[in-house]
């Protein structure tokens, strides 16, 4: 495994995040605590996850999986990084209260006390806001990080979804405040067919120090051999994947993909990450198996090599929006 520093920290982190979005929902513990084991061996150190995965009536239990990985001892938590997120309303389905989401500072630390009890330990690495909050000031947030820092209970903060002015605000009025840290990581939807984040996000991102952590790497499953899978009656696209190919257009540049790489003698999913780990600024992609073989795949990743060739012909199929403020002043 390569390992890379989060943003301007001194903390170092595997190139490859191990999400786990789908433990508990698709996954089930045994199965996910199999995971953790072989992404741990295989020296991914860096394992994200949030409050709410879970979801619906199971909003929680993720992060319990993980707890209960960590309670196997054998220096696991001593090794991970361990990043959770906040900002989803945890009451129960239909039981909605005010001040059960978001980010005031009850919330925070009503949340953080929480995901602590689920994850069985005593601190959180990286505790990340989930999406921006419009009603709670950047000042309160930071007063609320500030105390769960001094009191042991995190150690940095990083976002997530967040837009590029919402960044260097987060970040100047964390300046101004003196002895805050500020943001040191930014989780964005980002992968080739997804460049969006290049024009305002990663820029930001990159002027404050912040650590580019990539989700949906492969956009749904879109850009990890999903023509190829259809043809041999593999898993059907959903969500974002089939949205794209059923349009013509997106279809015919999805096949433009899988026939380079195919030339190539590389697999889709592969060469997806190995692409987002070329990028600036970005620290590494999560990936988010559902089994063993998809972390071997993902794992892989990591040392492939792309040739000029490859990653000119990957531009042409998805480009770019082109440096900022360019891509969109003129």
């Amino acid at each position: 495994m390569k390992y890379t520093q989060l943003g301007r920290t001194g903390l170092k982190v595997s190139r490859l995040v191990l999400g786990t979005m789908n433990f508990g929902p698709q996954t089930d513990e045994a199965d996910s605590h199999a995971i953790m084991d072989a992404a741990l061996d295989a020296g991914i150190n860096y394992f994200d996850t949030a409050n709410v995965y879970g979801w619906g009536p199971n909003k929680g239990l993720t992060e319990e999986i993980v707890g209960s990985w960590f309670a196997k001892g054998g220096e696991r938590r001593d090794k991970v990084v361990l990043a959770t997120k906040v900002y989803g309303n945890m009451a129960a389905e239909g039981d909605a209260w005010p001040n059960h989401d978001k980010l005031s500072a009850l919330n925070i630390r009503r949340a953080v006390d929480a995901s602590l009890k689920r994850l069985g330990t005593d601190y959180i690495d990286v505790y990340q806001f989930h999406h921006i909050d419009r009603s709670t000031p950047f000042e309160e947030i930071w007063q609320a990080i500030d105390v769960l820092v001094q009191q042991g209970k995190i150690l940095y903060a990083g976002s997530s979804n967040f837009p590029g002015y919402k960044i260097a605000q987060a970040n100047e009025i964390a300046a101004r405040r003196g002895g805050t840290i500020g943001l040191v990581s930014e989780q964005c939807l980002y992968n080739l067919a997804e460049r969006r984040a290049e024009m305002e996000v990663i820029p930001a991102a990159q002027e404050y120090g912040l650590g580019v952590i990539p989700w949906s790497p492969l956009q749904g499953g879109l850009l990890g051999g999903v023509l190829k899978k259809e043809i041999q009656g593999g898993r059907r696209a959903s969500g974002r994947a089939a949205d794209t190919l059923a349009d013509p257009a997106g279809r015919a540049r999805v096949q433009s993909y899988e026939d380079l790489l195919d030339k190539h003698g590389i697999e889709p999913g592969e060469a997806a990450l190995a692409w987002l780990l070329t990028r600036p600024g970005v620290t590494g992609p999560i990936v988010g198996p559902r089994t063993a073989e998809q972390l071997e795949s993902a794992l892989r990743a990591v040392e492939l090599e792309l040739s000029d060739e490859v990653l000119t012909g990957l531009d042409e199929i998805f480009p770019g929006p082109g440096p900022s403020p360019e891509a969109f002043a003129w």
